[in-house]
C-alpha cells in the first residue's frame, strides 16, 4: 500500500516515520526546508521510543496517487491544501488528523466525503528543526467514518495505524472529537506564558485556568446537547468527576497530571506554531468553546480570554 502523509510536521512525520519502520512504502509531504533535511539527514526521532534515524521518502508534493492519504496539516491550513491535492487523490482513503471539530466538514468542501477517515490522534510530539522531533508520549487512535458508517475503508485504516499504536473505531467519532478537544483546550496556556507545558502548570494559577478551561468547556458542550464519547484511558464518567471537585482541588491533581505528561519539554500545538511563525489553530480550539457559547447564549469568560490572550501574541489567520 502507498501512503503518503501531507504536513510533515511532528505528528505527521512520527507517524509516518514508524510506520515506514513497520514496512510501509510512505513519502511524506512538507515544507522544502523539513524535506532536505529529511532527504539528507534521515528522520531523526527521540523520545519514549529511543532515537531513531529512518530513511523516509520525502517531497514538497505528490507525484502519483496514493492508496491512503494522511491529511496532517492544520486545520486553517486544510482548504488551500485539499485544493492542491484534490486532483491527485481521487479513490484514496483520506484520513483527517487534526484538532478540533472542524476538520472533516472543510475536507469534505474540496474531496468526496465518502473517501474520508475521521481519527482522532492521542499521542504527542514536538518539532524541535528540520528533520528532528521528539516523540513525547504514547497514544491510540480513534477512527470512524466522517460521513457515513464505518465501511472497509475504516477497517483498511485500522490495519494501517494499528502498526503504529492500538487504533479503536468509534461509531460516534464526532462525539470523540468533542471530547478530545477539552483536553486540548490547554494548548493555549503555554503559548500564554511563554514556557514548557511542565512549566506552566507548575504555577497553581494556570492549574486553575486551565481547570477552568475545561470545566467551561464541558459545561457549554452539554448545554448544546453534543453527545460526547470516552477517550481510551479516560472515560467520561472520569474526566466528570474531576471537573466535579472544588476548583481548588481539582487544580491540584490537573497540575500533576500536566506536569507528568512527557520526560521531554512540551509545548503544545499552538506555542509549537508561534514559536515557527506560523498562524495557531486557537480559533479551532478554544475558539470553538466561544463559538458554540454564543450559539446558545452561554457564556464563556475562561475561553474567551485565552483566545483574546493568545491574538495579542499572534493574530488570528
Amino acid at each position: 500500500m502507498k501512503i503518503a502523509i501531507m504536513g510533515a510536521g511532528a505528528i505527521g512525520c512520527v507517524l509516518g516515520g514508524y510506520l515506514c519502520e513497520a514496512g510501509e512504502d510512505v513519502l511524506l509531504i512538507g515544507r522544502k526546508g523539513n524535506v532536505d533535511a529529511i532527504n539528507k539527514n534521515g528522520l531523526q526521532i527521540d523520545g519514549v521510543r529511543g532515537k531513531k534515524n529512518i530513511k523516509i521518502k520525502a517531497d514538497t508534493g505528490l507525484s502519483e496517487r496514493p492508496d491512503m492519504l494522511f491529511f496532517a496539516v492544520k486545520t486553517q491550513d486544510i482548504p488551500d491544501a485539499c485544493k492542491v491535492i484534490a486532483p491527485m487523490i481521487n479513490g484514496s482513503i483520506i484520513v483527517t488528523m487534526q484538532n478540533g471539530v472542524k476538520a472533516d466538514v472543510l475536507a469534505a468542501e474540496n474531496l468526496n466525503r465518502r473517501d474520508i477517515v475521521s481519527s482522532v490522534v492521542m499521542f504527542g510530539a514536538t518539532y524541535i528543526e528540520h528533520g528532528k522531533f521528539i516523540h513525547n508520549f504514547e497514544g491510540d487512535f480513534i477512527i470512524g467514518n466522517a460521513f457515513l458508517k464505518n465501511d472497509d475503508a475504516v477497517d483498511k485504516t485500522a490495519s494501517v495505524l494499528n502498526k503504529f499504536s492500538k487504533t479503536h473505531i468509534s461509531d460516534n467519532i464526532h462525539g470523540v472529537h468533542w471530547t478530545k478537544l477539552l483536553l486540548n483546550l490547554n494548548n493555549c496556556i503555554p503559548a500564554i506564558t511563554g514556557k514548557t507545558m511542565q512549566e506552566s502548570f507548575a504555577d497553581m494559577e494556570q492549574a486553575r485556568f486551565g481547570f477552568n478551561l475545561i470545566k467551561e468547556g464541558m459545561a457549554v458542550i452539554d448545554k448544546a446537547g453534543i453527545r460526547l464519547s470516552d477517550l481510551p484511558d479516560l472515560p467520561l464518567i472520569k474526566l466528570r468527576g474531576l471537573l466535579s471537585v472544588p476548583i481548588d482541588e481539582g487544580a491540584v491533581i490537573f497540575s500533576h497530571i500536566m506536569q507528568e505528561l512527557s520526560k521531554e519539554p512540551l509545548y503544545g500545538s499552538i506555542l509549537q506554531s508561534i514559536k515557527r511563525g506560523k498562524a495557531t489553530e486557537i480559533d479551532y480550539l478554544n475558539g470553538e468553546i466561544v463559538e458554540l457559547g454564543k450559539r446558545i447564549n452561554q457564556p464563556t469568560p475562561y475561553n474567551s480570554r485565552a483566545v483574546e490572550e493568545v491574538y495579542t501574541i499572534s493574530p488570528s489567520p
